[in-house]
């Protein structure tokens, strides 16, 4: 009876979950509840009922499974793709739709067409004009959306390392969290964003730059084209989306204007409070940094337009582990070995796979997965050689001629033998 009442939801059903509770307590009107999910006041009724009626399931798309009754058929799709090249290659997706209508009695949307092209490889996206950027509110809710970037600078001057402020301002209010790291990558990163998820909750959405830690700049594989992914994620969008956190790009530096002037004060103000107070290393610098992030917070934060925080708990059994870390996808060999960054593991358990998942943890431990479930290995000094490759070769023996050899006897020259030359040896 209890594997019946288990409700399986993904991350962002969670988060609509979380809202429509908010919602049933009292805490969020509809109106709000539907700008920070992105639908109508008339879904949010909706979903209000259901998750009353049904609990946590009435979250849950009634048509999650189920191919669309509106959907083509493939046949059409690969028709309509062979006609595209016999009759209208080079055509835009709008006149192709028109002479598929007009010549062909071929009806489809534009934008259908446009997709069955670019899955082709017969149309290309075009870079669109630079819009216009206009000032933008601040979002009402604490915890609705966070603004995340790293800051290089002389923090320590001449007493320390070089080090990286790893930085998280909350949108609505300005409330700051920040670390100190020799870099700026995705380890930090991702540690930065788990220390504050463990400490606030986590956020709906995380506002980013373009920096190659957070959207990767690679083309997508095979097996991302095929799971529907239009672009390769980088290690934080990955973990970004099993979290649930929508990530955003921002097209330049001013648009996340909350996380710059943060930065601007800290390197103002931050470097000589750390000059005063003789900070000379990174855990020094750590652990000023959380009191001095009180008194700013204290001074320069701003109470939220409205009521209610839209952090999420994190959940008690998931996974912080799997999700904070760096995936990589490596072949098992037939004698059951992987070999990850120069090293080799042996996997002990009997499993039959092509691939198993290397799990690089944050404070640089090995996990091998197979299916979401942990292998037992452990690591061999070198790779094991096969037998064949076992068999020593005989040793070479260099032969010495003897003393009489017709080669110590004579030396070669004008084609006549000359007088014997003995060589010792």
């Amino acid at each position: 009876m209890a594997r019946e009442d288990m409700v399986v939801a993904s991350q962002e059903e969670l988060r609509r979950l979380h809202v429509i509770r908010k919602v049933i307590e009292g805490l969020m009107i509809e109106r709000e509840a539907g700008e920070v999910l992105g639908v109508s006041v008339r879904q949010i009724r909706r979903l209000v009922k259901r998750v009353k009626l049904e609990g946590s399931r009435g979250v849950i798309h009634r048509s999650r499974g189920r191919v669309s009754n509106r959907a083509y058929s493939e046949e059409l799709k690969v028709g309509v793709q062979e006609l595209y090249r016999e009759k209208y290659r080079g055509f835009g997706p709008t006149l192709a739709v028109e002479k598929l209508w007009k010549c062909d009695r071929v009806e489809l949307s534009r934008e259908t067409l446009r997709g069955w092209l670019i899955d082709s490889g017969d149309w290309r996206r075009h870079r669109k004009r630079k819009g216009y950027r206009a000032w933008r509110e601040r979002k009402g809710h604490l915890g609705e959306m966070v603004q995340m970037d790293g800051s290089h600078h002389d923090w320590l001057e001449d007493r320390g390392p070089e080090c990286v402020l790893m930085g998280i301002v909350d949108d609505a209010t300005g409330r700051p969290y920040g670390r100190f790291y020799g870099y700026e990558g995705t380890v930090p990163a991702l540690d930065s964003f788990r220390r504050y998820i463990e400490g606030h909750g986590i956020p709906q959405s995380v506002y980013l730059d373009k920096h190659t830690t957070y959207k990767s700049p690679g083309e997508p594989t095979v097996e991302e084209q095929l799971a529907g992914e239009g672009r390769r994620l980088s290690e934080f969008e990955r973990a970004m989306k099993e979290l649930g956190v929508e990530v955003i790009h921002a097209h330049s530096p001013q648009a996340k204007g909350r996380i710059e002037r943060f930065f601007g004060t800290m390197q103002d103000r931050l470097v000589k409070e750390m000059r005063l107070a003789g900070i000379k290393s990174l855990e020094e610098a750590n652990e000023f940094l959380e009191g001095f992030l009180i008194e700013y917070q204290e001074r320069f934060g701003v109470a939220p337009a409205r009521s209610g925080d839209l952090h999420r708990p994190v959940p008690k059994r998931l996974d912080l582990d799997g999700i904070f870390c760096l995936k990589t996808k490596r072949s098992l060999r037939n004698d059951f070995t992987v070999s990850h960054n120069g090293r080799v593991y042996q996997v002990e358990d009997r499993i039959r796979a092509n691939k198993v998942m290397v799990q690089e943890q944050l404070d640089g431990t090995i996990q091998l997965m197979h299916k979401g479930h942990p292998l037992a290995f452990k690591e061999l000094p070198r790779r094991p050689m096969p037998e064949r490759k076992l068999i020593q070769k005989k040793e070479k023996r260099i032969a010495i001629p003897p003393r009489d050899h017709a080669w110590r006897n004579f030396k070669y020259g004008r084609g006549k033998y000359e007088q014997p030359f003995i060589a010792s040896r």
